[in-house]
């Protein structure tokens, strides 16, 4: 599947309020053919020079709205998550075996709500990895084709500065990701038969909202890093993830194991 066709399914099967936030690839595409279209006389000219520098200026806005969406989203994961914590302590000192007014109906009530809170929020965390993962890779192809129609040769540094970019720096999300999984392990262990019951419940339920976006970001993710014949260093290094865990990784059973 070509990139564009990729994106755009990525922002229609993304959160509703993130759709505006992805790269404007199309847009960037048109920009470099006008620019790849100009007579050869203008390379090198004046004219040239500022149509390569607009062209870089739209780059870097593009990179600022990453930035500040990015790093909104993570903070916010952040909060929930340490709430997600404080409930779930409130709800076993007040409801649990050793609290003053144990009571077993209550607290698998509202145990089953904060377990769906962490699923979402797992799942939400997920879907901006796989944000952070196909803008790069949207950036170094939009540079690539740039360099190759042009001859210019702005791929190599303006990588190497997105590197160091917010958005692409996803070592806390991923520590929450898997911090979400050893809580579902410590707080909800799962019998066996358990484990077959949720496994059906979730093949059932993974059509709809956020964890069927997520499965599907995490296919899109293992895509975009899979090596291939024009694998180089500026790809995503591969995700190291088969089919078949794609739904167990979802009951939170089992970790999922995301690279950078």
């Amino acid at each position: 599947m070509k990139f564009g066709k990729r994106l755009k399914q990525q922002v229609q099967e993304t959160l509703p309020d993130w759709r505006d936030k992805f790269l404007s690839y199309k847009d960037l595409k048109k920009i470099v053919r006008l620019i790849s279209s100009a007579p050869p006389f203008l390379n090198g000219s004046s004219e040239y020079g500022k149509s390569e520098a607009e062209f870089v200026r739209l780059l870097n806005c593009e990179i600022d709205k990453f930035n500040a969406f990015f790093m909104e989203q993570e903070e916010d994961f952040i909060i929930r998550h340490e709430a997600l914590k404080q409930r779930i302590q409130k709800v076993i000192d007040t409801w649990g075996a050793t609290a003053s007014q144990p009571s077993e109906a209550e607290y698998k009530e509202q145990m089953g709500k904060i377990r769906k809170d962490i699923v979402n929020l797992h799942g939400e965390m997920v879907l901006l990895e796989n944000y952070s993962n196909i803008n790069y890779t949207g950036l170094a192809k939009i540079l690539k084709k740039y360099d190759k129609r042009t001859g210019g040769l702005l791929r190599l540094a303006f990588i190497r500065k997105v590197l160091e970019e917010p958005f692409f720096i996803t070592d806390l999300v991923s520590k929450l990701v898997k911090q979400c999984e050893n809580m579902i392990d410590a707080v909800f262990p799962a019998e066996e038969e358990e484990k077959e019951n949720e496994g059906r419940e979730t093949i059932t339920v993974a059509g709809k909202g956020i964890l069927r976006n997520a499965i599907a970001a995490l296919m899109t993710m293992k895509e975009i890093r899979r090596g291939s014949s024009t694998y180089s260093h500026f790809s995503l290094p591969p995700l190291n993830l088969t089919e078949s865990d794609l739904i167990p990784s979802f009951q939170l059973n089992s970790p999922i194991s995301v690279v950078r």
